[in-house]
Formats: structure tokens, C-alpha cells, sequence
């Protein structure tokens, strides 16, 4: 399991947040946990099998364009994040792609034995948020929920995402990847707008 972080930020009453590379193999048991639950029945890996998803994650190591990561709350995992180019995923066939966007995808570990987390996701988020847009240096994230996830779209709404059009993503189906078609809600989060000068 690599220990390099590619960002690290300490939040007033919340703790340190770290991002390293998700390893496809020694993390499979946290995220394969974690996408087996009902509530992650959007991330789209229900009923896969431990190797399967570490299969997935190990063939998303092999790509230039997409990109897995772990957030961890004081060495705790607490978020699976993905990353993509837009122009190298299917969003690019149903928005005008531009220069400095950055897609992701978020999935959110459950809540522990104590229940509800208040403020959890939107410091989480903040933390995704700086590591995209100052320490990538992106103008621009862009998210794709399915459109009857409306919690994550509520989440991001308050987090400062403005909505897109409501789009629906192709069916993808070749040989190493496999995504059925998805109606999803477009929103866009601006530097300008989540580190106003």
C-alpha cells in the first residue's frame, strides 16, 4: 500500500485529510465494502465480488485519463474519490468540454456505529474541492449523478455546484469496461466560486 500523499490539509474541529492513490488490490476489501451497500447502489458495483472490483480499480491504474484515490480522516479511509478527463469519458458526448474541467466521483464511506456524521461531506468535499481546483490547478470540476440520487445532487447544490442540463450518459461496452446507460444531472463547481479572491 503506498503512503504518498498527493494532498494533506488539517480542518479547524474536524482533523487532518490526506489523499493517496487507491491501491487496486490492498484496498479492495474497504471499497468493495463500502460498494456493496445498498445506499452505494449508484456507484454501480452491487453484487460485484472483491476481485472483481479490485479488477476494476486495477484496470483504471492502467489509464492516463481516470484516476482512484482515498481520502483518509486521521489514517481512517472516508472517501473513495474518482477523477476523470471529460473528454476521455462518455460526459464529453452530452456538454461542451472545457479547457481546466475535471469530472469526479465521489463515494462516501458509511456512517459508523454512531450514525449521522453532521458536516462530514461538506468539509470532505471542501478537502476534494482544494486538492481539484488549487492543487491540480482545474477551473472547473464537473460531477454526473444519476438523476434519482437526490441526495448527492442536494450535497452538491449546497456546496456551491451550479446545476447543468440533465443529460443521459451512453452505454459503454467494451472489452475492459462495461456502463449501462445512465440519465444523470450535470452540475459544475468554479474556482471562482469555491475560492472566491
Amino acid at each position: 500500500m503506498t503512503d504518498v500523499y498527493v494532498h494533506e490539509e488539517s480542518v479547524d474541529g474536524f482533523g487532518t485529510v490526506r489523499i493517496r492513490p487507491l491501491d487496486p488490490h490492498a484496498d479492495a476489501e474497504v471499497v468493495h465494502r463500502w460498494a456493496a451497500e445498498e445506499r452505494a447502489v449508484f456507484w454501480g458495483m452491487n453484487g460485484l465480488s472483491r476481485d472483481q472490483v479490485a479488477g476494476i480499480y486495477a484496470h483504471m491504474d492502467t489509464l492516463d485519463t481516470h484516476h482512484a484515490f482515498l481520502l483518509l480522516k486521521d489514517g481512517t479511509p472516508a472517501v473513495l474519490l474518482q477523477t476523470y478527463e471529460p473528454e476521455a469519458d462518455r460526459v464529453s458526448e452530452c456538454y461542451e468540454v472545457q479547457g481546466g474541467d475535471l469530472g469526479i466521483h465521489v463515494l462516501l464511506a458509511p456512517a459508523g456505529p454512531d450514525g449521522a456524521r453532521p458536516g462530514w461531506s461538506a468539509v470532505l468535499l471542501g478537502v476534494i474541492a482544494s486538492y481539484v481546483l488549487k492543487g491540480l490547478e482545474r477551473r472547473r470540476i464537473v460531477v454526473d449523478p444519476d438523476v434519482r440520487n437526490e441526495k448527492a445532487i442536494a450535497r452538491f447544490l449546497r456546496q456551491g455546484f451550479e446545476a447543468g442540463p440533465v443529460v443521459v450518459l451512453p452505454e459503454i461496452d467494451v472489452p475492459d469496461v462495461y456502463l449501462p446507460e445512465k440519465k444523470a444531472q450535470l452540475a459544475f463547481l468554479r474556482r471562482e466560486v469555491a475560492f472566491p479572491e
